[in-house]
């Protein structure tokens, strides 16, 4: 009996692997476009043991098929060129039968996608955490299919902002002079905690559903091009967070880095440029993960590679996007990341994209931007348009509080820090912030508003792309020295239940409307004003703590005076006349005071800043 019962169990088993059934469980891309330059794409298909199988493709040619060592993936390699729009039918058999059909859909492409010009020095960038903005639908707050759920409660915790937040805000965002947003990650991160801020993302296809969906992502780019302004995606290549459905299931032992299993980066990213340092120190920095939550990408995979770039192309396409930020850029794999860089700017040429390189010196920072001249010293070129300007972000943090501004104090930090821009390749393509979402709070650090006007003053007229943090505009405080938490609070209104609301004139109390009437004035003059957005930059030496400095373009220009001193001081114009004796007339834009530039000195209020138009 035993002998019959172990012949027949046999027999089943071989009859069950004969017979087995097969089911996709995900293709990625989900679909692509006729009509693109990268029309080579790599479909990763997953599945039980679905290597087990053979596939063919109706009218498009297959070059490759990758087996790895894990049975549950198949890599099929895709030649699109020439492929008319429609529906096409991928066949997975074994041996000769068929045991899978899977509609695969080549798109139309928006007319004229590749040519989309992106974000430039003409924006002004408003940054905003997307479950602290605002709660437009509160039926999504929590999700059965992710683990962590609302409480609005917990600092840190999940609080309902999501998309439709953002589409009932757009009014409020143009008005304020804002052109463009940069909101942090939309895709998917179901960590069981602190995923509000989705950085550990768990599925790259997929909007986090907490947020809404892929079509209310669709909706909300589509209605912000109606409003006049620009979508910034931020993506994270270096890593994922480690609830990712592939890192529970690794297509390849070498998807991430193993040391075996976890590595601490060592954040040191001078490694990456230092002519001297050791392997072991280089190798840590980029193939360290970044947290124990978030395993680091391996960019030297071609596999992982190509997903990357794939899947980046196919948000900007899917979604109509205008522009990337790109988040711990200079802690990728620098070959990689820059072959990345390159394939979506072959993609889509006059894009922007701005990279997150925080260092702590111009010449490190300048390395990473495309075509830089540090980077030439070392053969190396990100091909990266933009980079976030960090030691600008620097000078914010202190030269405020330097009342009395010595030989490196004061507002010569930001004299200095711009008489370094001859590193850059293209200094007016870099993003200029006081603060983000990473950083102490500007009127938390500077609670008085005459400090937020002078902060406000250089950052709309100097040279870059401004980017303000949201709820900054209302006069938003927050520790960091609490959490992060607390400089990502929720936005003022953006619940029902809130006892009062920003964005709306009635609803802010008189000190939100100080910082808000402020603010709009100066960022809706910016956006008229070609000087600022285009214009030259000639800056002198600050005296006394007040720096001077002008923009020209073409036959106008606009003188800018900051006064970071505790008393008034007096500025001799003789000083200034390269400039200032090519006209005749000046207006200040934030008080309406006209200047009469015959006159031998102008007296300058203590803690104040002007921006002058100049006149013919």
């Amino acid at each position: 009996m035993k002998n019959f019962s172990a012949i027949f169990f046999l027999i089943l088993t071989n009859l069950n692997a004969f017979g087995q059934n097969y089911e996709l469980k995900k293709i990625e891309p989900p679909h692509w476009w006729s009509g693109m330059k990268c029309s080579e794409i790599q479909l990763m298909l997953y599945g039980d043991n679905i290597s087990d199988l053979e596939p063919s493709i109706d009218g498009i040619c297959i070059s490759e098929v990758l087996k790895t060592e894990n049975p549950n993936y198949l890599f099929i390699t895709i030649n699109t060129a020439e492929k008319a729009p429609g529906n096409y039918k991928i066949c997975l058999k074994k041996g000769k039968k068929t045991k899978l059909e899977i509609p695969y859909q080549l798109k139309e492409r928006i007319p004229n996608s590749q040519n989309r010009k992106g974000f430039d020095n003409s924006d002004v960038v408003y940054l905003l955490m997307p479950d602290r903005f605002s709660n437009g639908d509160t039926t999504n707050d929590s999700n059965a299919t992710t683990m962590e759920k609302s409480n609005r409660n917990l600092p840190g915790g999940r609080h309902g902002g999501d998309i439709r937040g953002i589409i009932n805000h757009l009014d409020y965002i143009k008005e304020l002079g804002a052109t463009a947003i940069w909101s942090t990650p939309l895709l998917e991160d179901n960590d069981s905690s602190f995923s509000y801020h989705t950085y550990g993302q768990s599925d790259l296809y997929k909007i986090d559903p907490r947020y809404g969906t892929e079509k209310e992502f669709v909706e909300l780019v589509s209605k912000m091009h109606e409003h006049g302004l620009k979508f910034i995606m931020d993506v994270v290549p270096n890593h994922w967070g480690a609830a990712h459905w592939m890192i529970k299931d690794l297509p390849t032992y070498n998807w991430i880095h193993q040391f075996p299993g976890y590595g601490q980066s060592n954040y040191r990213m001078t490694t990456q440029t230092d002519p001297y340092t050791s392997t072991i120190d280089q190798n840590y920095c980029t193939d360290g993960w970044f947290v124990r939550s978030m395993p680091d990408l391996n960019q030297e995979n071609p596999l992982v590679l190509n997903y990357l770039i794939q899947q980046t192309i196919w948000w900007i396409e899917q979604a109509n996007i205008d522009g990337l930020r790109v988040d711990t850029y200079s802690y990728n794999d620098k070959e990689g990341i820059a072959q990345w860089t390159h394939a979506l700017r072959a993609e889509y040429p006059n894009m922007n994209i701005v990279g997150e390189v925080w260092m702590h010196d111009q010449a490190l920072q300048s390395y990473w931007q495309a075509n830089s001249p540090i980077g030439a010293i070392q053969s190396y070129n990100s091909n990266l348009p933009s980079v976030m300007d960090f030691t600008l972000h620097d000078a914010f943090m202190l030269a405020f509080s330097e009342a009395n501004q010595g030989w490196d104090k004061g507002m010569i930090r930001f004299y200095e820090n711009f008489a370094n821009d001859f590193l850059y390749d293209n200094p007016k393509n870099i993003l200029i912030f006081s603060e983000n979402h990473d950083t102490q709070r500007f009127n938390q650090l500077y609670p008085n508003i005459e400090d937020y006007r002078l902060m406000l003053t250089l950052l709309a007229t100097m040279r870059g792309i401004p980017q303000i943090y949201y709820g900054s505009e209302i006069g938003m405080k927050g520790d960091k020295n609490l959490g992060d938490a607390d400089i990502r609070r929720d936005f003022p209104g953006g619940w029902a239940n809130d006892e009062n609301n920003a964005f709306k004139t009635e609803g802010r109390t008189s000190e939100q409307e100080i910082y808000y009437s402020f603010t709009k004035k100066i960022l809706n003059w910016r956006k008229g004003s070609r000087v600022v957005q285009n214009g030259d930059l000639i800056q002198f030496i600050p005296q006394n703590n007040v720096y001077v400095y002008f923009r020209s373009f073409m036959d106008s220009a606009v003188m800018v005076i900051i006064n970071n001193s505790l008393e008034e001081q007096k500025i001799a114009l003789e000083r200034f006349k390269e400039i200032l004796s090519f006209y005749n007339n000046g207006k200040d834009i934030i008080t309406d005071k006209s200047f009469n530039l015959e006159e031998s000195n102008w007296i300058i209020k203590s803690k104040s800043s002007y921006i002058i138009e100049l006149s013919k």
